[in-house]
C-alpha cells in the first residue's frame, strides 16, 4: 500500500537520528571558536553586501541562513538563552551540540535513545541542584561584584577595550531603573552614536528624544523644567460629525479664523499658566500653535512616539495627559535641564539631571558602525546577567570552574544511577568538559593539560578553580573577579539538555503537507514556511549527508 506521495521523503531510524544529530552539531561547532575572552569573531554577509561583525553567538545564529529544522532546533536554544538572560548563549548551544556528539556514541554502543533522554534529564536535575549548592550569595549593595559580573560578560566581545568604565555604566543603569516591581531593562534606552571612541560613552540619567524643537524661535535650554506630555493633537478640536461652515462675506471668514486662532491662544496660554518650559506632544502641533508657544518662551517637540512619552513619565515623574483641559500642576513632570544638543551629527533633545530618574539613556560612541553595534550588543549582555544577579542574588565563577565541578560530581552521581541511564549521565559529563576544553583551545592552550589541571584542583576541593585564557594557569576565579550569574548556567544546561533530548527522541523524518502549527520557522497561520506538498521532502532535500547544511552555512 501507498501512503505517501511518489516524490515525497522519508528518513527512520538511525539514518534519521544520525542526520538530526549531525544537524545540531554542525551549528554549535560553527559558533564554538567564539567562546570565550578569546574567541575569534565571524563576519556574515548577506546578498546584498551588508556585513555584521560579531562574536556574540545567538546574532550569529539568528542571521545565518539555517534551512535544517533539527538545527533550527538548537538556534531556538541560543535565543530562549538570549530571553531569559542575556548572556552564555555560545555555552548553551556548545554543550547542546556536545550532548548530541556524546548521544551519537552511546545510540552506536546499542543504547536506546529514551534510555539516554531519561538518563540526561536526571543528570540536569542533578546539576541544577550542584549548581544551587555551590553558587555564591551577592547582594544588592555588593556593587563590586556587580561590576565583575557587567565584565565578565563584555570580556571578548568588541566592548573589551573599555569594559572597566562600560561595566561602571551599566551597573549605574541598571541600579536606576530598579523599583518596587523588579527590573525593566526597556526602561534603559540604548543610543548608538557614530563618532569618539567607546570611552567617550556616557549615562544620561534622563531621556534623549529624538526630536527637535519645532520652531527656531524657541529657547535651545530650559534650567528646572516643568514638562508637559500630551499624547493628542495641539491642534484646533474637530467635530465629531461632518459639518459645513457658510460665509457670505470676508469678515465672516475671518471672524471664523480668528475663533481658531483664539482657540490655540487659549491651549498655550493653559499651558503657561500652568507653568510649563516644555511640551512633548504626541501627534502634531498646529503651525500657530508654535508661533504662540515660541512667544510664551516654551520649548515643544511634535509627533513623540508612544515609547518616548512613556519612557519621560517614568523620568520625570509627569503624568501623559490625553486632554490639555485636564492638565494640572501635579501632572508635571521636572527635570534639572533640557537641552538641543548635537549628538553624531543629529539634533536631540536631552532631559537630564533628573531626580531619582527611573528611565535612563545609555549613549554608546564607536568609531565606525560595525564597532557600535558590536559594543552595543556586548552591553545588552551585560545589562541582562546584572539584572539576573540582582533578581537571583547568586553567581558562580568562570573559566569553566563550575562546569568541571559538574563533571566530577555528575561522575559519582551515576555510580548511583541504576542501569543504562548510568552511562547517559556519565555521557552527560564528559559533554560539560566541552566548555573547559574549549576555552583552551581557543586560547591556543593544550587542552588536555589544561583539562587535567582543572580536575586536580577540583578533586582537592577547590571549587572556583578556572582556567585563566590569558596566562594558561589554573586559579581562583572569584578572587580575579570573574565571576557570572547562577541563571546563566542552570538556564544553558535546561536549553541544552531540552533541545538535545527532543532530537534524539526523533527517529523519523516525513515530508508533510500544511502543518497545523508547531513547525520550526512558522511564524502565522498561513501554512509551514516550508514547501507545501512536497513538504519538508523540499525542505530537507540533501539534507543525508548535511547536503542543506553545507549550502546554508
Amino acid at each position: 500500500m501507498i501512503v505517501l506521495s511518489e516524490d515525497s521523503q522519508r528518513t527512520s531510524g538511525k539514518d534519521a537520528q544520525s542526520m538530526n544529530i549531525t544537524a545540531g552539531k554542525a551549528v554549535a561547532e560553527s559558533v564554538r571558536t567564539t567562546l570565550g575572552p578569546k574567541g575569534m569573531d565571524k563576519m556574515l554577509v548577506d546578498s546584498g553586501g551588508s556585513v555584521v561583525v560579531t562574536n556574540d553567538g545567538v546574532t550569529i545564529l539568528k542571521e545565518m541562513d539555517i534551512d535544517h529544522p533539527a538545527a533550527n532546533m538548537i538556534v531556538e536554544v541560543s535565543e530562549t538563552q538570549e530571553n531569559e538572560v542575556g548572556d552564555g548563549t555560545t555555552s548553551a548551544v556548545v554543550v547542546a551540540g556536545e550532548l548530541l556528539d556524546q548521544a551519537e556514541e552511546l545510540i552506536d554502543s546499542e543504547i536506546h535513545a529514551t534510555t539516554i533522554a531519561q538518563g540526561y534529564r536526571e543528570a540536569a536535575e542533578k546539576a541544577k541542584d550542584i549548581l544551587e549548592s555551590e553558587a555564591i550569595e551577592v547582594s544588592a549593595d555588593d556593587r563590586d561584584t556587580l561590576v565583575e559580573i557587567a565584565t565578565t560578560a563584555m570580556t571578548g566581545k568588541g566592548a573589551e577595550g573599555a569594559k572597566d568604565h562600560l561595566a561602571e555604566l551599566v551597573v549605574d543603569a541598571v541600579l536606576a531603573v530598579e523599583d518596587d516591581e523588579g527590573i525593566d531593562l526597556d526602561n534603559v534606552d540604548v543610543e548608538t552614536v557614530v563618532g569618539g571612541s567607546i570611552d567617550n560613552s556616557e549615562l544620561v540619567e534622563g531621556v534623549i528624544v529624538d526630536k527637535e524643537r519645532v520652531d527656531e524661535n524657541m529657547p535651545y535650554f530650559a534650567e528646572d523644567a516643568s514638562i508637559a506630555l500630551f499624547d493628542g493633537a495641539f491642534e484646533v478640536k474637530e467635530t465629531e460629525i461632518d459639518a459645513e461652515v457658510n460665509v457670505s462675506d470676508p469678515s465672516q471668514l475671518q471672524e471664523f479664523l480668528d475663533q481658531e486662532e483664539a482657540q490655540l491662544k487659549e491651549m498655550v496660554d493653559q499651558l503657561a499658566d500652568a507653568g510649563v518650559d516644555v511640551v512633548f506632544v504626541g501627534d502634531g502641533i498646529d503651525d500657530m500653535a508654535q508661533h504662540y508657544l515660541a512667544q510664551e518662551g516654551i520649548i515643544a517637540a511634535r509627533r513623540a512616539k508612544n515609547s518616548d512619552l512613556k519612557a519621560l513619565a517614568r523620568a520625570t515623574g509627569g503624568r501623559v495627559v490625553s486632554n490639555l483641559d485636564d492638565l494640572t500642576e501635579d501632572d508635571l513632570g521636572f527635570a534639572g535641564s533640557v537641552a538641543q544638543k548635537d549628538i553624531g551629527g543629529d539634533e536631540r533633545l536631552f532631559v537630564e539631571d533628573v531626580e531619582d530618574a527611573k528611565s535612563v539613556t545609555l549613549v554608546v560612541r564607536g568609531s565606525t558602525d560595525h564597532v557600535v553595534d558590536e559594543v552595543e550588543r556586548a552591553i545588552e549582555d551585560s545589562l541582562g546577567v546584572v539584572r539576573a544577579t540582582l533578581e537571583d542574588g547568586k553567581v558562580l565563577p568562570g573559566g569553566g570552574a563550575p562546569e568541571t565541578e559538574l563533571a566530577l560530581q555528575l561522575r559519582d552521581f551515576a555510580d548511583s544511577v541504576g542501569g543504562r541511564e548510568q552511562l547517559a549521565v556519565e555521557a552527560f559529563a564528559d559533554a560539560l568538559e566541552v566548555i573547559p576544553r574549549t576555552l583552551a583551545e581557543n586560547a591556543g592552550l593544550d587542552s588536555i593539560d589544561s583539562l587535567v589541571s582543572l580536575r586536580s584542583q577540583h578533586d582537592g576541593g577547590d571549587f572556583t578553580a578556572g582556567l585563566d585564557a590569558y596566562s594558561g594557569n589554573v586559579i581562583d576565579m572569584e578572587n580575579e573577579g570573574v565571576v557570572e550569574p547562577l541563571r546563566v548556567k542552570t538556564q544553558a544546561i535546561e536549553s541544552a539538555t531540552e533541545a538535545a533530548v527532543m532530537i534524539l527522541r526523533i527517529d523519523d523524518v516525513i515530508a508533510a503537507g500544511d502543518l497545523a502549527g508547531g513547525q520550526v520557522g512558522d511564524d502565522d497561520d498561513d501554512g509551514p514556511d516550508m514547501p507545501a506538498g512536497g513538504g519538508m521532502g523540499g525542505g530537507m532535500g540533501g539534507m543525508g549527508g548535511m547536503g542543506g547544511m553545507g549550502g546554508a552555512m
